[in-house]
C-alpha cells in the first residue's frame, strides 16, 4: 500500500493558465516553458495541457527527444542551446530551435555546419549577466551565424533581471534600460523578439516583440511576489495533499519534534502528517505555516521531518486519522508555503520528490 501521500496534476488548469497568458500575449507566439519536468508537473502531462502552445522551451535534449517521441511536431525552443559537434548533430535531428548564447556555440556551428538546416535565437545580455553577448557584439554575431551553411537566425533575446516587480525601472537593473540596451544592440538588424517572461507578459506588456517564453504563470503561481496567483486569473496545476497518520494528545507545557522547537501553551490535539521534506516539503517552514483541513486553516507545528510534519488541531476538533491535509493548491498557494519558508513556488513546485504518488486529472 503506497503512503498516504498525493500530488494532484490538473490539466484542465494547465490548458486554463496558457489561455490566461495567449490574453496577455495579444497575437505574440507562445513558447510554453517546461523545463525542470514541467516544473515538478511532469513532461509528458504538460504536452497534453499545453497542447495549444506554439511552441516548447526546455534545456534538456534528453526532453526534446522525448517531447519528439510523444508526438510533440511543433517548435522546440533549446534554452541554453548545445555543447558538443554530438549535441549538434541531435539538434539538427531533432528539429531544434537552439539559443546561441556563447562565442564557442558560434564556433562549434562554424566547425560543424548542420546537413540539416537548423533555426538558432541569438542571446544578448542586458544586464542580467548570465547568458548571453555583450550588446556591442550582436551585430557581428549575427553575421558570423548567417555566414554558416544551414544556420538561419530567426530571433534575438534577452532575460529581464526585475520583471517581477511592479517598480521594474527603480532598479538598477530595470526593464526600461535593458529594452534601451537591447534596443540599441539590435539596432538594424530586422529579427523578430522574444523578451517576454511569465512576469514581464503580465505586468509589463510594453516589453512588446514578436515571441513570449511564460513559465511559473502556466503552473498557476505567482510570476510577482506578493501579489497572489489568483489575481492574475491563474490557477494552482499542482496539489500536494497528505492525510492524517495519527493524533497526538499534547499537555499545555510539552514540545513536539526534533530540537523542541514548538511548546504548547495549552492542552492540544497535534496530528502528524505523512509528508516531509523527502517529498519536497520545506525542511525550514516555521510554525504557523498553514495547511488546510476539516475546511479550515491549521498552523504547522515544531519542525518538518524527513516523513512526517505536525500541525496543531485543537480549533479543527472534528479532524482526525485518515483525513487528508492539502499542503498547497486550491486553498493553501504554493506562493504563501514558499513566503513563510523564505524561498518562491517555483522551488516548491520544481521539487517534488519522485517517490511521491502522482495522480493526473482533467
Amino acid at each position: 500500500m503506497p503512503r498516504p501521500i498525493l500530488a494532484t496534476i490538473d490539466l484542465d488548469a494547465l490548458r486554463h493558465n496558457l489561455a490566461v497568458a495567449r490574453r496577455h500575449a495579444a497575437g505574440r507566439k507562445i513558447w510554453a516553458v517546461v523545463k525542470a519536468n514541467a516544473y515538478g508537473h511532469g513532461l509528458q502531462r504538460a504536452l497534453r495541457g499545453f497542447a495549444d502552445a506554439d511552441g516548447l522551451a526546455l534545456l534538456d535534449l534528453d526532453e526534446a527527444a522525448r517531447a519528439r517521441d510523444s508526438g510533440w511536431r511543433r517548435p522546440i525552443l533549446l534554452l541554453e542551446g548545445f555543447f558538443t559537434p554530438a549535441d549538434l548533430l541531435e539538434v539538427a535531428g531533432l528539429r531544434l530551435t537552439a539559443v546561441v548564447h556563447h562565442p564557442q556555440q558560434v564556433e562549434l556551428l562554424r566547425a560543424h555546419p548542420p546537413s540539416t538546416p537548423i533555426e538558432v535565437y541569438v542571446k544578448v545580455n542586458t544586464g542580467m549577466n548570465r547568458l548571453g553577448f555583450p550588446p556591442p557584439q550582436t551585430a557581428a554575431v549575427v553575421a558570423r551565424l548567417t555566414a554558416v551553411p544551414g544556420v538561419r537566425v530567426a530571433a534575438l533575446m534577452t532575460h529581464f533581471a526585475n520583471a517581477d516587480r511592479d517598480d521594474a525601472d527603480a532598479s538598477p537593473v530595470g526593464i526600461a534600460e535593458q529594452l534601451r540596451v537591447f534596443d540599441r544592440a539590435c539596432s538594424g538588424l530586422r529579427l523578430a523578439r522574444c523578451l517576454a517572461n511569465s512576469a514581464a507578459l503580465v505586468l509589463h506588456p510594453q516589453v512588446g516583440g514578436e515571441a513570449v517564453r511564460p513559465g511559473i504563470a502556466l503552473y498557476g503561481a505567482t510570476p510577482m511576489a506578493g501579489r497572489p496567483a489568483a489575481s492574475f486569473g491563474l490557477r494552482p496545476a499542482m496539489s500536494l495533499t497528505a492525510r492524517v497518520l495519527s493524533v497526538q494528545a499534547v499537555a499545555a507545557g510539552e514540545s513536539v519534534g526534533y530540537g523542541s522547537r514548538w511548546k504548547a501553551t495549552r492542552a492540544s490535539r497535534i496530528g502528524v502528517l505523512a509528508c516531509g521534506y523527502a517529498d519536497g516539503y520545506p525542511r525550514v517552514a516555521p510554525d504557523e505555516t498553514p495547511v488546510w483541513i476539516g475546511n479550515r486553516r491549521v498552523p504547522l507545528v515544531g519542525r518538518v521531518s524527513m516523513d512526517m510534519i505536525t500541525v496543531d488541531l485543537t480549533d479543527a476538533p472534528e479532524a482526525d486519522v485518515g483525513d487528508e491535509a492539502e499542503l498547497w493548491g486550491r486553498h493553501i498557494p504554493v506562493d504563501e508555503v514558499a513566503e513563510f519558508s523564505g524561498t518562491i513556488g517555483y522551488e516548491l513546485l520544481c521539487a517534488l520528490a519522485q517517490r511521491v504518488p502522482v495522480r493526473q486529472i482533467g
